[in-house]
Formats: structure tokens, C-alpha cells, sequence
């Protein structure tokens, strides 16, 4: 399994839209026949990917699978009807489809007399497809929040000015995880006021559009036509609403898994406030301003029995600036 899993995060399966999986075909004796992995929309799932560099000798054999095979006909057939139609005698997967659309395949494998074991590695394999996972569980994007600010929590100074509070080193690692993502949201206050691109460049290299994360853009204000987050370099969509369980059901119906939310404080409180933050990326800079714009506005809490309590999951040296990363606390 821990081979699946592997070839699951090879370097040409796209962390988007669609989950990462990889199949290795075994012998009777263990050793290993085939393997295969999905990359993509539209290319071979990872056990027809697999099952085809066996061809006959599939028949007997136990397939591993990252996922679940699915029971569903969409660009390409059910990996649970292939399986079958192969001969393979076995079939183990680590995490359960929790597609509602696809899932079923397991039960449609033990009909048709196949072997089945559930659950080995679940864990890992549900982390490797978190956010995926969280978006089909929960019909909407996983939402990362990222902010930049001084040890005493301001994201501008008096004048306004917010360039830069955090160091070179830090603006890059900003562009590396942008490119993990793919959405982007800010509110038009910060396109008109800040003029961003909203373009993922790692290294200092500007990705391709087609790999680029959509630029999302809320709020019912107009934008001018030469902003430059509408330069070409991206897709770039208006969503001209406050209402942000429309804005997410729009991300969850165009299939984007992991939202990054770079809006300014005002947007950050709304989303907050809805219950839409999943996970925080802080980058505090050692700086001290004294006054200026917070880093957060509003957020509905008005007491100290309702703040919004944090977990630390990692805490790592950016350059001269500390990238924290928390999750919201669940209650218990």
C-alpha cells in the first residue's frame, strides 16, 4: 500500500480537481505485476492505468488501490466493472470513496465474488487527498486564510502602507503555497486599493495560466478594466455578491478543492464570521507599528468565551519572519 500511495503523488498527478491514486497489481507469490496511477481528468483511472501493463496476467491477481475503485461512468468506465472483467481475485484499498457519486464499488467488487479489505492505510491516504476529501464531504473548498502582520497584529501601517511587513524570503514561500492551491479570493477593496496579480510565481517564475489557480474576486464594486488581476495571466472570475455560501457553492460547482483567501481584514472577518475558515497561514514579521489596520476586522466575536481559538499544527523560521500554521479548535 505504502508503494500506492507513492505512486498516488507521482510528479504528473495534479493535486486538482480530482483525487490523487495509485494501484500496484500483485501475484499470487507477492511480487508485483504492474502498477499504475491516475493523472488527471480524462486520463486512465489508476487500476485500468495498471491493469493494462498487465493485460493477462491481472487474472488471480490482488490489486492495491489508494482509493476505493469507483462504481461510476464518467469520462472513463467504473475501475469497479474493470476489475472485475480483468480476473483480479483481491482487491485492498486504503481510504473509503467518499464521493456519494462514485462510491459503491467495493460492494459492486464482493457481488461479483472478488475479495475485499478495506481500511489499510487509511489514514495516510486520506491525508495525501485532504482537500479534496474535505470538499466532497462537505460540498464546498477547503478555505486556507493567509495573512501577513507585525508581532503586535497590523497588516498596514497608519498611512496605509503594507509594503512589505514581512521579508523576501516570506513572499516567496506565500508564492509557493498559492501554487498549491487552486483559487484565490480577495474582495474588490483590495484589487482597487492594492492592485494585485494574484498570480502564483514560485521561484520568481510565473506559472502557465492553465496551471495557475483561478483569481476570485468578490463584491458587488466595479473593477477597472486595467486592473492587472485581469491581465491574461489567469482566469479571473467576478463573483459580484456579499453572500459567501454563494461564492463557495460557485468554487465547489466550477470543482476547486482548496481556496487561498488573501482579502483584507473586512473579507477575512466575513468568512470567519460564516464559519468558512479551515485552516490559517500566519507570517509575523518581527516589526512593531503601533497603530494602522488590523490584521483582522470583525469576526462576530463581542466576549472572550467566543474567541476563536486556534490549534498550532506547525511553527517554522521564514527568513527573519515565522510562518504559523493553525486549524480552528473543534469543540468537544
Amino acid at each position: 500500500m505504502r508503494r500506492a500511495l507513492e505512486l498516488a503523488a507521482s510528479a504528473d498527478a495534479p493535486l486538482h480537481p480530482n483525487p490523487r491514486v495509485g494501484c500496484v497489481l500483485l501475484a499470487a507469490d507477492g511480487t508485483t505485476l504492474a502498477e499504475g496511477h491516475h493523472r488527471g481528468a480524462g486520463t486512465p483511472h489508476a487500476e485500468v492505468d495498471a491493469l493494462a501493463a498487465a493485460g493477462e496476467r491481472a487474472r488471480g491477481a490482488t490489486a492495491v488501490v489508494s482509493l476505493e475503485p469507483c462504481n461510476h461512468l464518467g469520462r472513463t468506465g467504473p475501475c469497479a466493472a474493470a476489475l472485475v472483467d480483468s480476473g483480479v481475485e483481491r482487491v485492498v484499498f486504503a481510504q473509503a470513496d467518499p464521493n456519494p457519486v462514485a462510491s459503491g464499488g467495493s460492494a459492486q467488487l464482493r457481488a461479483a465474488g472478488v475479495s475485499v479489505e478495506r481500511g489499510v492505510l487509511a489514514e495516510e491516504a486520506e491525508r495525501l487527498n485532504r482537500y479534496w476529501t474535505f470538499a466532497v464531504r462537505h460540498a464546498r473548498p477547503f478555505v486556507t486564510w493567509k495573512f501577513a502582520a507585525s508581532l503586535d497584529g497590523r497588516s498596514a501601517a497608519a498611512d496605509g502602507t503594507s509594503q512589505w511587513i514581512t521579508s523576501l524570503a516570506a513572499r516567496t514561500d506565500v508564492h509557493r503555497l498559492r501554487a498549491l492551491c487552486d483559487a484565490v479570493v480577495v474582495g474588490t477593496g483590495t484589487v482597487l486599493a492594492d492592485d494585485p496579480r494574484l498570480t502564483a510565481r514560485p521561484g520568481g517564475e510565473l506559472l502557465p495560466a492553465e496551471r495557475q489557480p483561478l483569481r476570485v474576486v468578490v463584491g458587488r464594486a466595479d473593477i477597472p478594466s486595467t486592473a492587472r488581476v485581469l491581465d491574461g495571466a489567469a482566469e479571473t472570475v467576478h463573483l459580484r455578491t456579499h453572500d459567501l455560501t454563494q461564492v463557495m457553492c460557485e468554487l465547489h460547482r466550477r470543482e476547486r478543492r482548496h481556496v487561498w483567501l488573501e482579502g483584507g481584514p473586512r473579507l477575512a472577518g466575513a468568512f470567519w464570521q460564516a464559519g468558512l475558515v479551515d485552516e490559517v497561514v500566519a507570517y509575523l514579521a518581527p516589526v512593531l507599528l503601533g497603530s494602522g489596520r488590523h490584521a483582522l476586522d470583525d469576526a462576530g466575536v463581542t466576549t472572550i468565551s467566543e474567541a476563536l481559538r486556534l490549534q498550532v499544527t506547525d511553527v517554522s523560521p521564514v527568513g527573519d519572519d515565522l510562518r504559523l500554521t493553525a486549524v480552528p479548535r473543534k469543540e468537544i
